[in-house]
């Protein structure tokens, strides 16, 4: 059962954190924190991204943008809501969150709250913040909602893994894409991104 109140929710230390909400409890929320709705559970964002954060999602946006840029598909980077299609509660989304980079190519699935189903490629770089189990649970639910492509950036370990959806519904994890390779896509085999122009410190 939803746990909507009926005054205001102005600050996250209202929510139980063991609670269950909706996409619609989340749209009610009038506070600055961001937060991710995973199948009804709530997982409290960092609150600032690290600078190596910071850098990596900002070399990765510069090649990704720059290469949809006169595409039919369309980039978008956090915070852009992306509401997914698991765990239905008697029709309401359960499952929102805000992958750090995206790529859409349906445009029926763009409105004004973000993206209304799975997008063709996500893209999450790892912080400190970020625990086990939220992984555990994006990579479940990217997978279930039909997330073709999933990059997972290790900016420490300066490597990226790729996983891809096979045709039974399924990841394939691909090798690990490291710091002086060239990053491929499979879903857009002509992006190729340098790991060693990604990580470079500076």
């Amino acid at each position: 059962m939803s746990t909507l109140a009926t005054t205001p929710i102005t600050s996250l230390s209202q929510l139980d954190p063991q609670g269950f909400y909706t996409y619609s409890d989340y749209l009610s929320w009038q506070f600055q924190e961001r937060v991710e709705l995973i199948r009804g559970r709530l997982f409290p964002m960092s609150p600032a991204p690290s600078t190596l954060h910071q850098r990596v999602s900002r070399e990765l946006s510069l090649r990704i943008f720059t290469y949809f840029n006169q595409s039919t598909c369309q980039a978008f980077s956090a915070p852009f809501d992306v509401r997914l299609p698991v765990s239905l509660k008697k029709g309401q989304m359960t499952t929102v969150v805000q992958p750090d980079l995206c790529v859409i190519c349906d445009p029926t699935k763009i409105d004004e709250q973000g993206c209304n189903g799975a997008p063709d490629l996500i893209v999450e770089i790892l912080s400190p913040g970020n625990t086990k189990r939220e992984m555990r649970e994006k990579y479940q639910v990217y997978e279930e909602s039909g997330v073709r492509e999933y990059w997972l950036v290790h900016p420490l370990d300066r490597e990226v893994r790729v996983y891809v959806l096979n045709p039974d519904g399924k990841y394939t994890g691909l090798a690990p894409v490291i710091e002086d390779d060239l990053l491929h896509s499979t879903a857009f085999p002509e992006l190729e991104i340098d790991l060693a122009q990604v990580f470079a410190i500076r």
